[in-house]
């Protein structure tokens, strides 16, 4: 669902830039109670995983792919704000190196993919888990639908947005019914990536979770005879299967392998947006990416004639980007927070 330039006209490529801008203004403010020692390395971590997943294209339907879009994966693990932070800097990384969505159209894919598709699935979650039963597998449930409802919302974004600032005289209902049939499907994709790769982490590490932060073991004990649960503050926590480094560790190799060689594998097919774009004619004054000449362009290297070895090192210098850009920010994020506890403590001291 990366939105090219051209597609959105002028005026409101720059809205949604305002709006882009202030989401993440208040979402580093929120990152910063977010994330601590253990989680910050986890964000970075994320982001580099769903640039890797997003380089592998799932067919759908006839002649149309899709890819995770990420928005519901990161908001469950590290938490919403970190979320939009985490895609954020994915769809940076994407346009700037890789020519994938315009850079006039930056406020609207970050609107789009990583506000929208966070909000959204982080809202679905909360409210399921509050009336699932407490365990790993509600957990994973309510990933299941917060991914499936996300992808679909922002396809219903997009077409507000192309209602307001199309550049091409089309039907909006055509743009509707065509953008959120196909994405219901890729949202079923989107779902599956999402409740496995949050089910793996909670069934480690579910203590670095942020949508599981609340799933403890139920602590039972014998009154008069009979099995009683303790009261919830007595709790004790889920005990961890792995070390946080093995965890990231795992997640980075996993990361390189899925850029590096599945992703030769991944579907060819134009993904939603583009064959609807095709198909209905609202690609017609797709302007020329700004990056176009960028060596990483349509990820693949330049100068490199070997498809798949081209291909490979463009995701593998992609992932090791990300996961350095985003290990910069969110670092960043974490020692403002630590010099505001320190500044707090020294107040309330005095």
């Amino acid at each position: 669902m990366h939105v090219p330039d051209g597609f959105i006209n002028a005026p409101t490529s720059a809205v949604t830039g305002v709006v882009a801008a202030g989401a993440i203004a208040v979402s580093l403010r929120g990152a910063r109670r977010e994330l601590d020692d253990r989680t910050a390395p986890l964000a970075g971590l994320v982001a580099a995983f769903i640039f890797a997943v997003q380089m592998l294209n799932f067919p759908v339907a006839a002649g149309t792919s899709g890819h995770l879009l990420g928005g519901a994966l990161a908001a469950i693990l590290v938490g919403p704000c970190t979320g939009v932070l985490c895609v954020s800097v994915v769809l940076l990384m994407q346009g700037i190196l890789f020519a994938d969505g315009g850079l006039t159209a930056l406020g609207v894919n970050i609107t789009d993919m990583a506000i929208v598709t966070t909000v959204v699935s982080y809202a679905v979650f909360r409210g399921l888990v509050k009336v699932l039963p407490r365990s790993r597998r509600s957990i994973t449930a309510a990933s299941f639908v917060a991914a499936a409802l996300s992808v679909p919302a922002a396809a219903v974004a997009f077409t507000f947005i192309y209602w307001i600032g199309g550049t091409t005289d089309v039907a909006i209902g055509k743009v509707a019914t065509a953008m959120i049939g196909v994405h219901v499907l890729i949202g079923i994709g989107e779902a599956v990536i999402t409740a496995l790769t949050v089910g793996a982490v909670v069934a480690v590490r579910p203590d670095l979770v942020h949508g599981a932060r609340d799933l403890r073991q139920k602590l039972r004990l014998r009154v008069h005879g009979e099995l009683v649960d303790a009261p919830a503050p007595e709790a004790a926590p889920v005990a961890a299967r792995t070390s946080r480094r093995t965890l990231w560790v795992t997640g980075l190799v996993t990361s390189l392998v899925l850029a590096g060689f599945v992703s030769f594998y991944a579907s060819s097919n134009p993904d939603g947006l583009e064959k609807v774009a095709a198909d209905k004619g609202i690609d017609k004054k797709t302007g020329q990416h700004a990056s176009a000449d960028s060596p990483l362009a349509d990820y693949g290297v330049k100068d490199v004639s070997d498809a798949r070895l081209s291909g490979g090192l463009a995701g593998v210098i992609g992932v090791g980007v990300t996961v350095v850009a985003g290990s910069t920010v969110f670092w960043a994020v974490r020692r403002r927070r630590a010099g505001d506890d320190v500044s707090a403590t020294a107040t309330g001291s005095v």
